[in-house]
């Protein structure tokens, strides 16, 4: 035997260890920390600006071109667009789990080329940008100023000036990007009464810029060839881009017959001002810039976050006086904590794991061989995450947390025996410790097979779900097996160091313990005797915890992850359609004082004109809320569970505004929300206003049902608009071009982008548009004229009518089909499968056309919940098969598998029992259990078949491994189910997936111990009867 080797040399043993030990210790500091692992679909974002166009209008001219061509793009899962009533154009093409960003960004990059032909010259004149879109925002930096005269005009030039480029070469940073941003304009503010008193159009307005604003190459003097004699070459500058609003105001529009000029500061007012003002920014009240850092997403999270706040020290001090900063908003805090959490959970299991083995051995020597097996187990899987390109996440270290049981539970099998051997046959200890090695070595591997053989279907799962399943389980699997190689090598090698008869005395203030442990050994197997001889009896109790648990399965409702305190919320806010950003700004600075009061807030961050929900739109807004520190939090009405419902109270009642407070999703870039995500779709493209009414039937059908609550949509088909009737005849009568009708109104009412200019070492726009009062009413039509063909001023209402009709903001896709989004949570003490059952349920019922699909975490869960039976298949499927090519027999490892249902039974009542959810950490919880229950039986079945062998009769085999393993399979489950309690009773950042794994593996493993040490005998002497009934003999090879 392989431990024999090692108990002879025991330094060789030691050296083995130290080296997985240090290879484990250098892979720690290089292994990246991040929350979960890579498990966010890649999404590559497209976005085109046509100035001044409606939805309706951006919809057909730009956003249908890019989606046909790029539909169907390698690996593409789905697609989502919405154009919006500012002219705005937004494409994201979401990727298959693992698919690489940059060849996929290349690949849109290529399919839009090809529709560019098709985009109007407008669009193509803006740019049409391609990126890789992070969806992760790891920090929010404010830049603000308690200054007069420092405005959000100067603060979001001056981040995107001085700011985003040294952040966004960080390493790992995607992209720093400012939210809301006013990127410097030259704004020419014409006034379109002093144009038609002076008979300008909007056309010559445009020339004049055109050609007196423009890069001038005027070449060189005595540049090559030259004369014989030329002696200097000089390169000749020019004046050619304009700089200052005075420069520009400069601009000759017109040379006048009596030698004047009419420059363009005669009908407009010019100023450096913005290139786009539908997008505000405040902390806390006060105007800011907000620069938001995205990550990677094979970056390091808080190693990133680090480096940024390096980065910001040095760069603030260049900051002009008055400009300050801050980060609020911070999602490394709650990853620092998770697993600043985890790691105290993996030190409190260790700590109890060690006590139970103290407890059980009674000697301080032999407690010190499963002390040591925890460290090079644990520590030695690290090395193991780097070869395989994982990170320090939840996750991983869950697998770590729930390894300690097991991987005690090694040592302990092997000390227990050698402890058993030198008390009952006084053998010197090396001859001990090889006998006990032979004895157990078996069941060793055996175990270590069967646990492998639950995870290895696990870690074929594709997807999200698969990915989270597989770091999970090869953690756990890399630890098992060290674990298995310490116990053939390190413990025998430490037993033989370490140990000795004399040195077993076991220390007297424990021998109470001793005598409990013996009295319980000897009731059990009493308990044990007395039901292997009532059959009949036992077997219907067992069919009815079988029984049990199947329902149990099916009662206990499905999620896909725990909402988790992350230390922030969101805020959406819709105001009535049509609404002004004046107005939206105003709601905010209402809510702001109302949510600041709030004893868990810090701080509040708001956007105005763009929400997560609804995106783009005056009517739109957004806001942040950040939390106190968990630790200042630990109060009930304090956690998320009251103030989500409190703060809901106090904005529902605002009659402004529509406002919905919601916890961001548990995994970053799922969705915007944590609750569902179901789009509406019309397949044979009605009218919008169709659609709003299908959708707002199916929202008021949701709202009526018990198991859903806030479930709302922020699509709107009915916003007040102005449709504009040009009598196509009447200017064609009067000499009056089209594209000079529509080229006024663009520039008047929507803004007109002309060239750009030079200002700070950077490029700039130049755009006209009227000024305010010119383009408020709809009567102020009467001030814009055209030029007719014998150089008359026409004015633009003989040739146009405008009439109020009734339209959509944003126009959005799902799948190319128009869709309206619908979002919602299921109701407290319902979880997210049952939303969605009753969504589906109510959406078929849907008129014909209509269809629907689920996007962003709620696609996952789907996805997942049919993975989840294979998948406990397969694990049992693959355990059954390992055991009967180590049992040479097709029947004897169905003993061990009946352990199973039992702890599904006890892992499931108690999750129906706390009203929690079977997500996927239970799921995970699960399978771990799997291996568990089967490790604990195959303990006992492994000494019954040497015991039968040997040639006792069925019924003492049985009895004699359930009195032998008793006191070995209570320490591993002690071990085991103390390991896990800190998880139980987890709190702060990360504690909702902490407490569901928790839960399920306690619950299982108790069951698994009560049930399985009394039921296992009994299910071996049923098959092992059997067997020999059917082969009609008495002794089993």
């Amino acid at each position: 035997m392989i431990s024999k080797t090692f108990i002879n040399r025991p330094k060789f043993a030691f050296v083995i260890s130290i080296v997985i030990t240090l290879a484990g210790l250098i892979a720690m500091s290089v292994l990246p920390v991040n929350m979960y692992p890579e498990i966010t679909p890649p999404q590559v974002q497209i976005s085109a600006v046509y100035p001044g166009a409606s939805a309706q209008i951006v919809e057909e001219s730009v956003i249908r071109p890019i989606e046909e061509q790029i539909n169907g793009v390698e690996d593409m899962m789905y697609i989502e667009s919405s154009a919006s009533n500012n002219g705005s154009a937004v494409i994201t093409v979401f990727f298959k789990v693992g698919t690489d960003g940059d060849i996929a960004q290349v690949n849109v990059q290529n399919r839009v080329a090809l529709a560019t032909s098709s985009l109007p010259s407008e669009v193509t004149r803006q740019g049409v940008d391609v990126k890789k879109k992070s969806s992760a925002m790891l920090l929010g930096i404010n830049l603000f100023s308690e200054q007069e005269g420092i405005n959000q005009l100067f603060l979001s030039n001056y981040a995107t000036n001085y700011l985003t480029e040294p952040l966004g070469r960080i390493k790992g940073v995607a992209s720093a990007e400012v939210m809301g941003e006013m990127t410097y304009s030259m704004r020419a503010w014409l006034n379109p009464e002093r144009m038609s008193s002076l008979s300008i159009t909007v056309t010559e307005v445009q020339q004049a810029l055109q050609e007196q604003n423009m890069i001038v190459a005027a070449g060189k003097l005595g540049a090559s060839p030259t004369l014989p004699n030329q002696q200097f070459e000089y390169s000749i500058q020019a004046k050619g881009r304009l700089q200052t609003p005075e420069e520009f105001g400069q601009t000759i529009i017109r040379a006048q017959r009596n030698g004047n000029f009419i420059r363009l500061s005669d009908i407009a007012r010019l100023e450096l001002g913005a290139e786009d003002y539908s997008t505000q920014a405040r902390l806390n009240g006060k105007e800011t810039a907000f620069l938001v850092i995205y990550q990677l997403p094979d970056a390091n999270a808080t190693e990133v976050a680090s480096l940024v706040k390096a980065e910001m020290v040095k760069l603030s001090q260049r900051f002009p006086d008055g400009l300050e900063y801050v980060i609020p908003y911070d999602t490394t805090k709650f990853i620092d904590r998770s697993i600043e959490e985890v790691v105290v959970t993996l030190f409190q299991a260790i700590v109890l794991v060690i006590l139970v083995v103290f407890l059980f051995l009674q000697n301080w020597r032999a407690t010190i061989i499963p002390t040591l097996a925890i460290p090079v187990s644990l520590i030695g899987t690290f090395a193991f995450m780097v070869l395989m390109g994982y990170s320090i996440n939840t996750v991983t270290l869950f697998g770590l947390v729930l390894a300690i049981g097991i991987v005690v539970d090694d040592a302990i099998i092997v000390i227990e025996n050698v402890e058993r051997i030198l008390k009952e046959e006084q053998l010197p200890i090396k001859e001990a410790v090889t006998k006990a090695m032979d004895q157990v070595s078996g069941p060793i591997i055996a175990t270590t097979l069967v646990l492998l053989a639950v995870f290895v279907p696990v870690a074929f799962m594709p997807g999200i779900t698969g990915e989270l399943y597989k770091q999970f389980s090869v953690t756990i699997s890399f630890a098992v097996l060290i674990s298995s190689l310490n116990a053939l090598t390190l413990s025998p090698a430490l037993c033989s160091v370490l140990l000795s008869a004399e040195k077993m005395k076991p220390i007297s203030w424990l021998l109470p313990f001793e005598r409990l442990i013996i009295k319980a050994t000897g009731g059990y197997s009493k308990t044990v005797g007395f039901m292997l001889k009532r059959l009949t009896r036992v077997g219907l109790f067992v069919g009815l915890i079988f029984i049990g648990a199947g329902w149990l399965t099916t009662a206990v409702p499905t999620a896909f992850l725990p909402a988790e305190d992350q230390g922030y919320l969101f805020v959406d806010v819709q105001l009535p359609d049509a609404a002004s950003s004046n107005r939206t700004q105003a709601v905010l600075d209402k809510i702001t004082p109302t949510i600041l009061n709030d004893a868990a807030v810090d701080d509040i961050i708001t956007v105005s004109g763009y929400s997560l929900l609804g995106g783009a739109g005056s009517n739109n807004g957004l806001a942040i809320i950040l939390l106190k520190d968990w630790e200042e939090r630990t109060a009930p009405e304090l956690g998320l569970k009251q103030i989500i419902p409190r703060l809901m109270g106090q904005l529902w009642t605002m009659p402004d505004a529509q406002i919905m407070v919601f916890n961001p999703p548990p995994i970053p870039g799922l969705g915007n929300s944590s609750g569902f995500d179901f789009k509406l779709q019309d397949s044979e493209g009605r009218d919008p206003a169709e659609l709003a009414q299908v959708m707002n039937g199916l929202i008021y059908e949701a709202n009526q049902r018990p198991e859903l609550s806030r479930v709302f949509s922020t699509y709107r088909a009915n916003v007040p608009q102005y449709f504009l009737e040009v009598d196509r005849n009447k200017a064609k009568a009067q000499g009056v071009a089209l594209s000079d009708i529509f080229a006024t109104l663009q520039a008047q009412l929507g803004s007109l982008y002309i060239n750009d200019f030079s200002q700070f070492g950077r490029t700039y726009r130049v755009t006209i548009q009227a000024e305010s009062q010119y383009r408020a009413e709809p009567s102020d039509l009467r001030y814009y004229f055209v030029r007719n063909k014998d150089d008359e001023m026409v004015p633009l209402t003989t040739l146009a009518s405008v009439k109020p009709i009734l339209g959509p903001t944003t126009i959005s896709h799902f799948n190319l089909y128009r869709s309206a989004s619908i979002t919602g949570n299921a109701s407290p003490g319902y979880s997210s499968g049952q939303s969605i059952n009753v969504m589906e349920e109510l959406a078929s019922t849907l008129p014909q056309g209509f269809i629907y699909e689920w996007s962003g975490q709620s696609k996952q869960e789907l996805e997942a919940g049919n993975l989840a039976p294979i998948l406990f298949g397969l694990a049992i499927i693959f355990v059954y098969l390992f055991l009967v090519a180590q049992y040479e027999s097709w029947t004897i490892p169905f003993s061990v598998i009946a352990a199973v249902p039992l702890a599904l039974f006890g892992a499931m009542l108690a999750l129906y029992t706390v009203g929690m959810a079977n997500n996927i950490y239970a799921q995970v919880g699960l399978v771990l259990l799997i291996g568990l229950s089967t490790k604990t039986a195959i303990l006992i079945v492994e000494f019954a078949m040497e015991q039968r062998a040997a040639g006792e009769t069925i019924m003492n085999a049985a009895l004699n491994a359930a009195k032998m393993r008793f006191r070995a399979v209570l320490m591993t489950a002690f071990s085991f189910i103390l390991g896990v309690l800190p998880l139980v009773f987890a709190t702060g950042a990360g504690a909702g997936s902490r407490v569901s794994l928790g839960i399920t593996v306690l619950a299982g493993m108790i069951a698994a111990t009560l049930f399985g040490t009394l039921l296992v005998p009994y299910f071996y002497l049923l098959i092992q009867r059997m067997r020999e009934k059917i082969k009609g003999q008495l002794d089993v090879t």
